[in-house]
């Protein structure tokens, strides 16, 4: 066909990536297997004879099904083999996240995610660098122009404490319970959202929140609450952890209100296509008052 189309082994042969010669050689060998001369060959022109012309006819569909079978093996492997990146900050890779991996894998079940969890300030850059292709995260002013950034929802907020306390009895607890309790709070450097929680809860309600100690993980946070050093505030899916000596009682605003105060959204680069995370952005879209429940 290469021959055929250009008329010249030259050509031909630089289209397919061959030598001449050894152009020349398959033609020949083809010419033999069939009986037939398919070229008219001169030193200066090259031409179809009447059989070449009926074996091109014939031969053009029949390849274009052969490469149009490739193409779909190839497609497919790529569906089997398509890593889709997801990263998460603690609170939605235990809440939020396992629901909607389970809905997504019914849209798309050839395509493999993978989860990355941590914190909100190691997530961001690694989304820009093109290391993800989404991330749930605590929204900030001052985010990249490069990112869109959709807000969700606003956690639920309990506060931990020990079974043996004077407040683990209570169906819940208000900000002015806490007053001159104990508290431990994360490191602000890593989790500014957590740790400006506990300050802004205590400012609306006019009081100075006593920090004892600081923590960095919420599991960490949690065994400190069971070994006695102090309550923490915490979001509501870290009750989920096992943690024998623990409770989470419900924190509740000064007219009844549960507290939802810890913002979660998602992030994606903003020019950059791509078909599956836009499958679970729209998935999650429609179910985000089932999610948004149990946050």
């Amino acid at each position: 066909m290469a021959v055929a189309e250009e008329l010249h082994f030259g050509r031909a042969a630089q289209k397919l990536g061959l030598l001449p010669a050894s152009l020349g050689r398959h033609v020949r060998l083809l010419e033999e297997s069939l009986g037939s001369q398919l070229l008219s060959r001169t030193t200066r022109s090259v031409a179809l004879t009447e059989d070449g012309v009926a074996l091109l006819e014939a031969a053009r569909p029949i390849l274009a099904r052969l490469d149009g079978l490739a193409e779909r093996f190839r497609a497919s492997q790529r569906r089997r083999t398509q890593i889709f990146r997801i990263g998460a900050i603690d609170s939605a890779a235990a809440g939020l996240l396992p629901m909607l991996l389970q809905d997504f894998r019914d849209v798309l079940p050839d395509v493999t995610t993978q989860l990355f969890e941590d914190k909100s300030i190691r997530l961001i850059p690694k989304l820009l660098a093109g290391g993800l292709d989404l991330a749930f995260i605590r929204p900030r002013a001052g985010m990249s122009r490069n990112l869109v950034v959709e807000q969700l929802l606003y956690e639920t907020a309990v506060v931990a404490v020990p079974t043996m306390h004077r407040l683990a009895e209570r169906g819940n607890v208000s900000v002015s319970d806490l007053k001159e309790q104990p508290l431990i709070v994360p490191d602000r450097r890593s989790r500014p959202h957590s740790y400006d929680l506990t300050l802004m809860l205590f400012a609306e309600a006019g009081l100075h929140p006593r920090i004892s100690q600081v923590a960095d993980e919420k599991q960490t946070i949690v065994s400190m609450v069971a070994a006695g050093i102090g309550l923490a505030i915490v979001p509501r899916w870290t009750s989920t952890l096992a943690a024998s000596g623990v409770r989470f009682l419900p924190l509740q605003g000064e007219a009844g209100e549960p507290m939802q105060k810890l913002p979660l959204a998602v992030a994606w680069m903003k020019a950059v296509r791509d078909p599956s995370r836009d499958a679970m952005l729209n998935l999650l879209r429609r179910n985000l008052a089932k999610y948004a429940a149990l946050a």
